[in-house]
């Protein structure tokens, strides 16, 4: 036992596990926050059948994907069929190896870990086109071709966004990138007089089309194609590229987040008396609220199994932000919490999006990748190399 905790394969096999287990779970519960998000903004309650204010109904939407019939068209081609959703899920979730969670919590860091990620981005498209192709129908045929030209045009924008970045850590390595971000004293968004702000946004919008997500989401537009290239997928295919989406999701957030956010870093990483009140006062504040707030809805629930359980989770909620108090827990946990924090604020910009912007037309689509998303991302580059050479030349710098 203590060669294989001491063995350098350890802690990236044990991280690969939880990831796999715990994701799907969580991608689960990201759509019932999404759907109670959205049922805000549309004055409604959301899921409230199954379980305390619909809190288990992830649970219940994967028992019944599994046990949905699984249905493969008679004029699909099979093997094609099959294997389509297994390579974006594969594609979405082997992102993830090169993800700093924490400064101690990650599966691999490579020198182009930047470049895995993109590479991984780029191959998950095949999973959709295929998956249309496959289905030998026009709906899904459509939508497997708007992806791809979607994929053409956002993946030049994407590059652009990011390179401004790389060229402030001047590594591509997602450790050494937040590293650069904590040696600076700052995070990257708010580097070179603020202009890189520009690339963040334009990272933000491309990214929401890459996931195809509202208002970009051209390939599954019930509006006009049904449900896109899954139309005719079923059951736990169909839950596999519900799996993809959502792992794309938590990605392109969590790029965005090293990249330009500082990772892991907690805000203003550079002032040591902050430390005390971000590191501490503010999560247990957080979770104590939570579970505090939680309280009261118990009142609201007939069912005694229900209000049993939510106060198990209000009492959870307060034992979290107990256990953030504590200095060695805080210490081995508090680089996750703001990792995960700040992932947290942009998936929820990202249902924000959803929930404000109607969808754009095809040709409004190829419009502002090709004329505004392009030529912005070539001009951010170029002022932020300036801007990047002037500063590193002058007297002291």
């Amino acid at each position: 036992m203590e060669a294989i905790l001491h063995s350098a394969l350890f802690r990236p096999i044990l991280v690969t596990i939880v990831v796999i287990a715990v994701f799907p779970l969580l991608a689960g519960y990201i759509t019932l926050i999404e759907r109670k998000i959205l049922a805000d903004f549309q004055v409604r309650l959301g899921p409230m059948r199954v379980g305390p204010h619909g809190l288990l109904q992830p649970i219940a939407d994967a028992l019944k994907l599994m046990l949905k019939e699984d249905i493969v068209p008679t004029e699909a081609d099979q093997s094609l069929f099959w294997v389509a959703p297994v390579i974006s899920t594969f594609t979405g979730l082997t992102a993830f190896a090169v993800l700093p969670l924490a400064p101690l919590i990650y599966v691999a860091d490579v020198n182009v870990g930047l470049l895995v990620i993109s590479a991984m981005s780029a191959v998950g498209i095949l999973g959709i086109i295929l998956g249309g192709w496959s289905s030998n129908s026009h709906y899904p045929l459509l939508g497997a071709l708007r992806s791809a030209a979607q994929l053409v045009s956002y993946e030049v924008a994407l590059a652009f966004a990011l390179l401004p970045g790389v060229m402030a850590a001047g590594t591509l390595s997602m450790q050494s990138i937040v590293k650069a971000q904590q040696e600076r004293g700052v995070w990257f968004v708010f580097d070179n007089y603020l202009f890189m702000i520009i690339p963040f946004a334009l990272y933000l919008i491309a990214a929401t089309a890459e996931t195809n997500r509202a208002p970009f989401d051209l390939p599954e537009a019930e509006s006009e194609l049904v449900a896109g290239f899954h139309t005719e997928y079923s059951g736990f295919r169909w839950a596999l590229y519900f799996l993809a989406e959502y792992a794309n999701i938590f990605v392109v957030s969590a790029v965005a987040v090293t990249l330009f956010w500082g990772g892991w870093l907690r805000p203003f990483p550079s002032v040591r008396w902050l430390d005390i009140p971000l590191n501490f006062g503010f999560p247990v504040v957080l979770f104590v609220v939570s579970g505090a707030l939680t309280f009261p809805l118990v009142r609201r629930l007939r069912d005694p199994l229900q209000q049993k359980v939510l106060v198990l989770i209000a009492v959870a909620l307060l034992g979290i932000g107990g256990l953030f108090a504590v200095p060695l827990v805080n210490q081995a946990v508090i680089g996750l919490f703001w990792f995960l924090f700040k992932v947290a604020c942009i998936i929820y910009l990202m249902i924000w999006f959803r929930g404000t912007f109607p969808r754009f037309r095809y040709d409004q689509l190829m419009n502002i990748g090709w004329k505004i998303a392009i030529p912005v991302g070539m001009a951010a580059v170029l002022l932020n190399a300036v801007i990047g050479i002037w500063r590193s030349t002058r007297p002291g710098a």
